[in-house]
């Protein structure tokens, strides 16, 4: 063998090495990547798709992306594999005929179940879906060995009696607490279990947004109804529409005559607590939600007025406004009397330039806001401390205010409603 030869084979000897040893520590880096992914998954974090709607509309499970043909709002509702044959927490193939459900803004009845017009093409093609997938989460598993789990905390554990089923729900109570649910609200040892501001502003739901009326409002059923403004004047107020935009108010009145709009329920959404992901068969049997917030923009284009929203549970009328001159007040309507609550004094409102009204009345707390300002009223925890308990009694939204005011983007919300 020539000294070339002998030059050539010992290259590719050497490079036959190189490559077999590249392999090795590839295989090394594999092996050992997927033990991190192993302990990580096992110790450290794990992602969980959400199996069910039992947490929505926090968290949802396979669902239809909706949009209501009335007023365009858009909802989702929770897709139920019994009700098409399939086995639990499985996923259909393709599009699937689409379940009744309710549009949670104006209330308006989407069926599927043979009664919707056939003379409208775009309504048949309107009757098949896709699903949506659950929605994905990573679950951190070693936090709760450096902090304690607190309250309202979202957990994942397994089922005692299944342990290969996992369940997400809501922390609530701790070991030695009484939970007790009263009309709606969680109370822990006697006092109410106030929601923390980041999770109740995911609890928020629709009654109403004004910003989304029906096109067609004397076709299909509205809660058993046809749809009006659900927007009112009560006596001599007087409101009056946008001339060009029918979901803006606007007023030019006297700043010392109060002028009211009420929300009428019988005309459009009502309070009760259904919601729009779960089954609507049964609406009607629903208890009425108190823990409400009404929310608008207000443009106020006089030196002179007021503008405020009120808000009624059980026997009780709580009032929030502001006036021209800087004041802002919150008070009470209880028994023919009124009593002021809160009240401080703030910059007076910038004329003809928009801003934030919000009045909320949750977890038995007032608070208003106006602007970048808040005033805020504590009603007390003990499960009285709102009133005297009426079942039955709807509440009552309301906003009122004098001068040359416009409304705009008028919306109601109310909290989630827990029953035991």
């Amino acid at each position: 063998m020539s000294k070339t030869e002998r030059t050539n084979s010992e290259k590719a000897h050497r490079k036959g090495k190189n490559r077999v040893a590249e392999i090795a520590n590839t295989l090394e880096w594999v092996i050992t990547a997927f033990i991190l992914a192993f302990v990580f998954r096992a110790f450290v974090m794990e992602a969980f798709r959400i199996p069910t709607g039992s947490m929505a509309d926090t968290l949802k499970g396979a669902h239809f992306r909706l949009r209501c043909r009335q007023c365009g709002y858009r909802y989702d509702h929770g897709f139920v594999p019994g009700k098409y044959g399939l086995p639990a927490d499985s996923m259909p193939r393709g599009s699937v005929k689409l379940a009744s459900s309710r549009c949670p803004s104006c209330g308006y009845y989407q069926r599927t179940d043979g009664t919707m017009p056939t003379r409208r093409p775009d309504l048949r093609r309107e009757t098949l879906g896709q699903v949506a997938n659950g929605d994905r989460i990573l679950v951190l598993k070693c936090i709760y060995q450096f902090f304690e789990p607190k309250q309202w905390d979202v957990v994942v554990f397994k089922n005692p009696l299944e342990p290969t089923i996992n369940y997400i729900k809501r922390l609530i109570g701790r070991p030695g607490e009484t939970v007790e649910i009263i009309d709606g609200d969680i109370y822990i040892d006697g006092q109410i279990n106030r929601k923390p501001c980041n999770v109740q502003k995911e609890l928020w739901m629709s009654v109403y947004n004004n910003d989304y009326q029906p096109v067609r409002p004397q076709e299909g059923s509205f809660n058993g109804h046809f749809w009006q403004q659900p927007f009112k004047n009560i006596g001599l107020s007087e409101w009056q529409l946008g001339k060009n935009n029918p979901t803006v108010f606007c007023l030019d009145g006297p700043a010392d005559q109060i002028n009211s709009l009420i929300y009428d329920s019988s005309l459009g959404n009502d309070f009760r607590a259904a919601y729009a992901y779960n089954n609507v068969s049964r609406y009607g049997d629903r208890p009425y939600c108190s823990d409400l917030m009404v929310r608008f923009y207000a443009v106020l284009a006089g030196p002179q007025g007021r503008i405020g929203a009120a808000l009624s549970k059980y026997q009780s009328t709580y009032s929030a406004w502001v006036g021209l001159d800087g004041d802002m007040i919150i008070e009470v309507t209880r028994g023919g009397e009124t009593v002021e609550l809160a009240h401080k004094l703030i910059e007076p409102p910038a004329i003809n330039k928009p801003a934030l009204v919000k009045f909320t009345n949750v977890d038995h707390r007032l608070i208003f806001q106006f602007g970048g300002e808040k005033l805020t009223y504590d009603l007390g925890r003990s499960p009285d401390d709102a009133g005297q308990r009426r079942a039955g009694i709807q509440p009552r939204v309301e906003i009122f205010g004098s001068g040359k005011l416009t409304l705009s983007h008028i919306a109601i919300f109310r909290d989630i409603h827990y029953t035991s």
